[in-house]
């Protein structure tokens, strides 16, 4: 059996179903190939002097670490040349990026957080890249922030890259979820982990607990719930797990179910949530979905919120369809 390669894999889909225009297709492989630089730079870390801080803030007043900035500058000079991008937009910067007069424009936009979890850089745990794909609205050739502003459910790709024990690449086009694993010795990324299904059923999840008492009523309840175990109204007992970085909860729910937490809390009551609606939100919402499970913000369905302003935060409940349906109804009642 020979093995199937990230290039291939995206060449069968656009023959098959005619689910993938040639320049979606890629631009696909062009993120993919800027990941594999940023895996490069993650991997060799102090040897090459990207640890620590850069000594600047991003939009949202976080300091930068120097990987954010090389993460970041590594995916606007990967996709700026090729041709299928109208503009594009980050998380560690203020205002869309502008595609270079030089270069061709193309039909889609592009949002990425260059590097997710950033704050585990330095200590030498998983971090990743979380990228979304969308259509540029029609006849725009110089987008503006509102054009970025589509829901969820409109998006074309979407995909992370983890740079764990290994460097894998997940990504979906709307018609399941695939993972593959880089081979450092070809350079490729290679198919591992075909059609990914989030179990309905868990007894894992993840939630920052240090944050508990900020939290709402319907949060304290289920969590509340989730502790006292075989004991309790859940009749079972559940593993914790926290890692710090989005990109390697959602793995960890893809690889083995689970269900993923950040919840709005009373530090700061006129934000919804902590996390960034077009860079994490929306992109892993879809990647659950597309694997059976749910995502919601407690309220709705992530991927139907339509968004107000390019860094608008979110709630965020995602996993199992069963876990997620329960906190999401607690909200209701």
């Amino acid at each position: 059996m020979s093995r199937i390669t990230l290039s291939r894999f995206l060449i069968e889909q656009q023959r098959s179903a005619n689910l993938l225009p040639a320049e979606l297709r890629f631009l696909i492989e062009t993120v993919a190939r800027a990941c594999k630089a940023i895996s490069h730079s993650v991997n060799k870390g102090a040897l090459a002097g990207v640890l620590g801080e850069a000594g600047t803030g991003n939009v949202q007043g976080e300091a930068q670490k120097k990987l954010d900035v090389i993460a970041n500058d590594v995916l606007l000079e990967a996709n700026e040349w090729g041709g299928s991008l109208a503009g594009m937009a980050s998380e560690e910067m203020d205002l869309p990026y502008a595609i270079p007069g030089q270069y061709p424009k193309g039909a889609y936009l592009l949002l990425f957080d260059p590097l997710d979890g950033s704050s585990n850089i330095d200590v030498d745990i998983s971090v990743g890249t979380i990228f979304s794909v969308l259509r540029c609205p029609e006849g725009v050739t110089e987008p503006t922030e509102q054009d970025f502003l589509q829901p969820g459910s409109t998006q074309v790709a979407a995909g992370y890259t983890l740079y764990g024990p290994q460097t894998m690449l997940v990504l979906t086009v709307g018609n399941g979820v695939n993972g593959f694993t880089l081979d450092r010795e070809t350079g490729s990324f290679v198919l591992t982990h075909p059609d990914m299904k989030v179990p309905e059923a868990t007894k894992e999840f993840a939630i920052n607990m240090s944050n508990q008492r900020h939290w709402e009523a319907p949060v304290q309840r289920y969590v509340g719930e989730l502790l006292e175990g075989k004991t309790g109204v859940r009749g079972k007992d559940y593993n914790m797990r926290w890692v710090a970085a989005m990109v390697a909860e959602v793995h960890r729910i893809l690889v083995r179910g689970g269900v993923f937490m950040y919840p709005k809390d009373a530090r700061d009551p006129s934000k919804p949530g902590k996390l960034r609606l077009l860079y994490e939100g929306n992109p892993m919402a879809w990647l659950i979905e597309q694997a059976g499970g749910v995502a919601t913000n407690g309220h709705q369905r992530i991927l139907d919120i339509v968004p107000g302003q390019l860094h608008e935060r979110v709630a965020v409940f995602l996993g199992s369809k069963e876990e997620v349906e329960t906190v999401t109804r607690y909200h209701a009642e």
